[in-house]
């Protein structure tokens, strides 16, 4: 037997204005913005809002747009959609790429809004159906981890009724029209680090009257590559990646100093600080054993924490979930190495359910398949995944990703 929640959310979005939305999409990709400056998204957000009646407030945190609707006594229920861009170069050669040179929507938050927007449309239409608040929230700067800790520190809940319940979700690679949720650890925590190697910088033919920094760099880069696989045990998860080197500026000047970015992906605190502590003493022995001047800088930057669902939570969106779209069409493929900010959101422990859309058009992935030879994951590695130039979800998904978000909320309403 179908839930109210999931026969309402079908008539509620049984009309969708599906070729509006699909423009609404065209448009952000056309347009995108990066971390913090999402002046002209956040813009068409708040317009949108305060079109379907939403009491609508801009500027917070930044460029974040927060919409609320006032529906009677009952719960508060977030929804949340990311709006910021990245530094890549489009590549994908839709007639809709982007316009900015060197800035794309490859991570799916055009995707976001778009269906945020709808959600907040149907949902303000069929306010009959359901009691309470809703608040809708354009988050940005997701991407640099500092969009949702800045709306919370400008006193998004001072201003807002706090949450009973935070939704969200994410689009994802994989087969357009499959829903991931996991009742538990559902995203990691990502750290980043720099770290600076001090030598004494001379000329190149000449390396013996300098301490090279360079070659230094590079034993600490080849030695990281044993802290995951030799000192995290094989039932944790834990990814290193150094996504960065920099040093000198000509060929034949050995510089004074190189430097080095990395990021940690783990699911523990734990984990987290052997991994850092590892680093620590592996950069401070390579540079001791090359006879550099002084220690190693090392500076522990930015950090995402880890995305836990309340699993009551999110057991109840995702048996929804199983309603509208049909057996089969909801799995549990486990916590992923990706890294969010939402958490940030739910400041002081409020439940929250975030769940994955997957979103690669039906041919992309037939031909993956093809190329795969029947491997899952070989296919899955074969599409463009998020951060991908190639990145292009299907706009098929326009429909079902209002739906989830829909659906998801009216059963939080049901509370």
């Amino acid at each position: 037997m179908t839930s109210p929640a999931a026969r309402t959310a079908l008539d509620l979005t049984a009309d969708l204005p599906l070729p509006a939305l699909e423009e609404l999409y065209r448009d952000l990709h056309r347009h995108p913005e990066l971390s913090a400056r999402e002046h002209r998204t956040a813009a068409g957000l708040a317009d949108r809002l305060r079109a379907a009646g939403y009491e609508t407030a801009e500027g917070v945190g930044g460029t974040g747009v927060v919409g609320m609707l006032r529906n009677g006594d009952g719960p508060t229920v977030l929804l949340r959609g990311d709006m910021d861009a990245l530094p890549v170069a489009e590549e994908t050669g839709l007639p809709y790429a982007s316009e900015t040179p060197g800035v794309m929507h490859a991570c799916g938050h055009d995707l976001h809004i778009t269906w945020l927007t709808g959600a907040a449309d149907a949902l303000s239409a069929g306010r009959d159906t359901w009691n309470g608040t809703l608040l809708v929230v354009g988050q940005p700067a997701e991407e640099t981890g500092e969009g949702a800790a800045a709306m919370v520190g400008d006193g998004l809940y001072e201003r807002f009724p706090r949450p009973d319940v935070l939704l969200a979700q994410h689009a994802a690679p994989g087969p357009a029209g499959l829903y991931a949720h996991s009742p538990g650890l559902i995203m990691s925590a990502s750290t980043d680090v720099d770290i600076v190697v001090h030598g004494v910088g001379g000329h190149g033919s000449r390396p013996e009257a300098t301490v090279d920094p360079v070659v230094t760099a590079a034993y600490i880069v080849t030695r990281l590559q044993t802290v995951v696989s030799r000192e995290i045990a094989a039932r944790e998860s834990a990814v290193l990646t150094v996504g960065k080197i920099e040093a000198g500026a000509r060929h034949n000047i050995i510089p004074s100093e190189a430097r080095l970015a990395l990021n940690l992906r783990t699911q523990s605190v734990e984990v987290r600080e052997r991994m850092l502590a590892a680093i620590r003493r592996i950069a401070a022995g390579e540079c001791a054993a090359a006879g550099c001047p002084r220690e190693p800088t090392m500076t522990v930057g930015g950090s995402f924490p880890v995305t836990v669902n309340d699993a009551d939570t999110d057991r109840r969106v995702a048996a929804v979930h199983g309603e509208v779209f049909g057996a089969g069409t909801v799995l549990d493929f486990g916590p992923v190495m990706g890294s969010e900010d939402f958490p940030f959101l739910a400041q002081g422990g409020l439940p929250y359910a975030y769940w994955f859309v997957t979103s690669t058009p039906a041919e992309v992935w037939d031909a993956a398949g093809a190329s795969a030879g029947g491997d899952l994951m070989e296919q899955l590695a074969a599409v463009p995944s998020n951060h991908s130039p190639h990145f292009a979800p299907d706009l098929a998904t326009v429909g079902p990703g209002v739906r989830t978000l829909v659906s998801g909320a009216l059963e939080m309403f049901a509370r």
